[in-house]
């Protein structure tokens, strides 16, 4: 894959450049601020971007609006965002146009080598992939909504899956269940949040948003 990466830090940038090249990806731009990000994606159009949270100017949150920043003027642009701390709200900024292909994970995770060129390659075709502490978080019930609150236990197990950015088949496999019960219990989900028939896909993000929001 053709690769974006923005981080300030020079060591974690260059290991990161290092770790995709090793994979037999292209690394097209690597920089170190917001800016630099937007521009990036747009002359070069890669297949995702790998993406710092916090990036100058201001040190906060500016890698993550550059990510949505490139996003509205190519929309879909596949960003995987990095964090040093789990922030829900991050995730639900970066879900919110609802076309997908964004995760966000801990920074850890990409010592995690395996795992982290996984979920790099899933956002990259399309996926939405939330770290599990997130979804732990929201299930620790600090964030729950009355449409949520429709949702029985299995449901709400499947649509933290989701979030993980499970695909039916793994949904079934790590609930020891069948794959028609994922489907009729997500066809539930998408009915009790409101969502009407669409591209599966698109409402899978939706789903995951309104849990997110909750």
């Amino acid at each position: 894959m053709r690769i974006v990466v923005a981080d300030d830090a020079v060591l974690l940038r260059e290991g990161l450049v290092r770790l995709l090249a090793e994979d037999g990806h292209e690394v097209v731009a690597a920089v170190g601020d917001g800016p630099a990000l937007v521009e990036a994606v747009l002359a070069h159009r890669p297949d995702v971007s790998v993406v710092d949270v916090r990036m100058p100017p201001t040190h906060t949150d500016d890698g993550l609006r550059a990510a949505i920043a490139a996003r509205g003027q190519l929309p879909g642009a596949p960003m995987l965002v990095l964090s040093q701390y789990v922030e829900v709200s991050y995730a639900a900024d970066l879900l919110a146009d609802g076309s997908g292909a964004v995760g966000y994970l801990l920074k850890d995770r990409v010592a995690r080598i395996e795992e982290f060129l996984d979920t790099l390659d899933r956002v990259a075709h399309g996926a939405t992939v939330l770290d599990p502490q997130v979804i732990a978080q929201l299930l620790a019930g600090q964030r729950r909504g009355n449409a949520l609150g429709a949702l029985t236990v299995r449901e709400r197990q499947i649509l933290a899956l989701m979030a993980e950015g499970c695909s039916n088949t793994a949904i079934a496999r790590r609930l020891v269940v069948s794959a028609s019960a994922v489907e009729k219990n997500i066809g539930n989900i998408f009915a009790k949040l409101g969502l009407p028939p669409d591209d599966a896909q698109h409402r899978r993000v939706l789903a995951v948003l309104t849990y997110l929001r909750g």
